[in-house]
């Protein structure tokens, strides 16, 4: 069970983000935000009252900014507001996305930028509390204006209005959902509709969640390129720190530290270290610590983006605290989703440098001695033969996927939004790509697997065993061919929950 994370104190962290989308953490709102708050509140009621025209506050939206809206209209305004933009379509996204956006909102209504009341955040928070989850449909937004039509479903639900899945994961109509919790709904007063609607954070909530996974994959994938490595009998002398070095990368570096200690040991690459007459190994192999270095680097970038992010303030207009409401253009997510994008690419290289491991390690021709296809009885047996299919299709997948949705923009509000940033769909397309990855190296962890199982009376590093004998927990060992489909998925199981990686640590500590 996790602590509470305390919200409005501080910027977020990329940890709390995941802790309260993926694990459900309680949150709790800081004195003192709820105090600021209220403080730039009161400069939105002045204008309110004065007259003057204000954009959110007393004029129309977008296209519609210079027509004046009458004060008896104004809350009308706001519930027409949320209604009309939560217009998304399709298939609900994931309950975590959806926490992870609703938080993120939360956050910058704490800041006291965007002039809404402290009820507000209250029941945003209480919302997040009670493990409701608004239902937001995947397609609608372009990521500029921010994610308006996910933001927009989930404020509908705390206005009493639309559908949530209640917490015990039935599709059930808001009123039915805040009730059941004893949540009062929202009656929207100026400004906030628009408050709740401007800002990156669909597409940041997911960034966030993909630098977790991929923290996580890019050393499982280290690992799974030093199993393959000992299966088909490389060397580890490329790894060497010295040779690392002149190349002063720190991913690569990272990389190459984490496979020298997951080798460390092994008698399979013992066994041909001063009598081997093969000179270079092949590039998936040799080459694999700058390529999932380079992914560790470019996660370092994406963090920095990410970071502030969540440090920012994103509404338009905002707030200042000298009671000035004015527009701005931070509502954008071209830099959010270049980092989606950019992550994409490297999500698919690595996966494809996996699938070349697996594709040599069936190869007779190429695995150094190993049975074709690692079958029991070649011709009459395939072995992996298939799950190499499996590999390649998905890696095709994750390449169509790595080509960047932030290139493109499609005008919109007459005009006025003239250049969006089409973050929202760089993001859904990395999850998918994250995904992919899982199950590429999934196959190439159960491959290896069974290949060190080959290389007997050859005993691998304590740490590649480790995974193996994990795996063989879940899945027996050489023989003739089984259902596999069974097994790839124990395998992406294992990997995605990170208990291959947990198992590596079990041995020989904590992993970069």
């Amino acid at each position: 069970m996790h602590d509470a994370i305390v919200a409005g104190e501080r910027p977020l962290s990329i940890d709390e983000v995941v802790a309260v989308a993926r694990d459900r953490a309680p949150v709790r709102i800081s004195a003192g935000a709820l105090e600021r708050m209220a403080e730039t509140r009161a400069h939105v009621d002045r204008l309110a009252r004065s007259g003057e025209p204000v954009y959110g506050v007393s004029t129309g939206f977008g296209a519609l900014a210079t027509t004046y809206i009458e004060p008896e209209k104004r809350t009308r305004l706001q519930r027409s507001l949320v209604r009309s933009h939560a217009a998304g379509s399709g298939e609900p996204v994931e309950a975590e996305v959806v926490r992870a956006l609703m938080l993120l909102r939360l956050a910058t209504l704490l800041t006291g930028r965007t002039g809404a009341r402290p009820l507000v955040a209250e029941t945003y928070a209480a919302v997040l509390n009670a493990g409701i989850t608004p239902v937001v449909p995947e397609h609608g937004s372009l990521g500029c204006s921010g994610d308006l039509a996910p933001l927009a479903h989930c404020a509908l639900v705390c206005m009493g209005e639309g559908e949530a899945f209640a917490p015990d994961g039935h599709r059930a109509p808001a009123p039915e959902a805040l009730g059941a919790a004893g949540i009062e709904p929202l009656e929207l007063a100026e400004k906030e509709g628009l408050a709740l609607i401007n800002g990156t954070d669909g597409m940041l909530g997911m960034l966030a969640l993909a630098i977790a996974d991929l923290r996580l994959l890019a050393t499982t994938a280290d690992v799974a390129a030093s199993m393959s490595l000992e299966a088909l009998l490389g060397t580890d002398r490329v790894l060497a720190e010295d040779l690392i070095a002149l190349r002063p990368h720190p991913g690569q570096a990272a990389a190459a530290r984490t496979m020298r200690r997951v080798l460390e040991g092994s008698g399979i690459i013992a066994s041909h270290r001063d009598d081997d007459p093969r000179v270079q190994d092949a590039y998936s192999l040799r080459c694999a610590p700058q390529v999932t270095g380079a992914l560790r680097d470019t996660l370092v970038y994406a963090v920095s983006v990410a970071e502030r992010e969540l440090a920012s303030a994103i509404d338009n207009p905002v707030v200042l605290p000298d009671g000035r409401v004015e527009s701005n253009g931070n509502f954008h997510g071209a830099p959010v989703a270049y980092a989606l994008d950019f992550l994409a690419i490297p999500v698919a290289d690595v996966a494809s440098m996996s699938e070349r491991r697996t594709d040599r390690m069936l190869d007779v021709s190429r695995s150094h001695g190993l049975p074709p296809f690692l079958a029991d009885d070649p011709g009459v047996d395939s072995g992996h033969m298939i799950a190499q299919y499996t590999q390649a299709g998905i890696v095709a997948e994750l390449k169509r996927l790595a080509v960047p949705a932030s290139v493109d923009s499609i005008p919109s509000s007459a005009m006025q939004e003239d250049h969006v940033s089409m973050g929202w769909s760089a993001g859904r397309k990395l999850r998918r790509a994250i995904e992919g990855l899982s199950r590429v190296l999934a196959v190439e962890v159960l491959t290896a697997a069974r290949a060190l199982d080959l290389r007997a009376p050859l005993g691998p590093a304590a740490a590649t065993a480790a995974v193996r004998d994990l795996l063989r927990t879940r899945v027996a060992g050489p023989g003739p061919d089984r259902w596999l489909a069974p097994e790839v998925e124990a395998a992406r199981e294992l990997v995605a929950s990170g208990a291959v990686l947990s198992a590596v640590q079990a041995v020989i500590g904590e992993l970069e």
